[in-house]
């Protein structure tokens, strides 16, 4: 079995795993109701996709 010759100093083994960010969803602004949404998605506000009502939201009016 491979085993390390030399032990990993810490600063090498942090600089490996600087990439293991999580990033934020990127949103965007409801052409209806101005609020923020996921990008190709229904507005979970509104309802409304491409122009179009496409979920029954009671509590928009």
């Amino acid at each position: 079995m491979a085993v390390p010759k030399r032990r990993l100093s810490k600063c090498r083994r942090d600089r490996r795993r600087a990439n293991w960010k999580l990033t934020a969803p990127g949103y965007v602004e409801c052409p209806q109701c101005h609020e923020a949404m996921l990008p190709h998605h229904a507005c979970p506000s509104c309802g409304f996709y491409k122009g179009k009502q496409v979920v029954a939201n009671t509590a928009a009016e």
